[in-house]
């Protein structure tokens, strides 16, 4: 799916007044749902929350749509004294990252809760945050089930593609 089509269906959306829509194709499932926007927001047009999450059907090969989600690879190694500065990494733990450049945002909106403090248990598939952009609205949702042990950001802040969200300890 290209720009262009993505621009179609939310034109046809918003022209329907359709507030959900789910799409799968080739790999790739695109979710979208609108929502109100944030309080202090005078913009007349709703924010919309979408998905871009890469699915594998069985017997299909990747799809270039489904590499696009994923994370790069790992950076070449850092030097010696920041590794040894460094605390090891506990294999339990997954640290969630961010699969997109946008805003952090911790809740649906600035008066409900965060979607998971320190401590709450997650399961597979559990909003974990939103990240805005480019005035879409982005869920992030939990990889693995277990206990979130540290939230990396604060709502309103810029996140780079990988930067850490989340740390999740694995249920055993």
């Amino acid at each position: 799916m290209d720009l262009k089509e993505l621009k179609e269906i939310l034109q046809i959306l918003e022209e329907k007044e359709i507030t959900e829509f789910e799409l799968e194709e080739e790999g790739m499932k695109l979710r979208i749902r609108k929502a109100s926007p944030p309080s202090g927001n005078h913009a007349s047009a709703p924010t919309v929350i979408a998905s871009l999450l890469p699915t594998a059907f069985p017997g299909a090969p990747p799809s270039p749509a489904a590499d696009a989600v994923r994370p790069a690879p790992a950076a070449a190694p850092a030097p010696a004294a920041a590794v040894a500065a460094a605390v090891p990494e506990d294999p339990d733990v997954t640290v969630v990252k961010s699969p997109i450049v946008g805003t952090f945002y911790r809740t649906p909106d600035p008066n409900s809760p965060p979607f998971v403090d320190v401590g709450d248990r997650v399961r597979v598939g559990q909003v974990l945050c939103i990240i805005e952009a480019m005035k879409l609205m982005n869920e992030i949702e939990a990889e693995v089930g277990g206990e979130v042990v540290k939230v990396h950001r604060e709502t309103g802040q810029p996140v780079q593609y990988g930067d850490a969200l989340f740390s999740i300890r694995r249920d055993r």
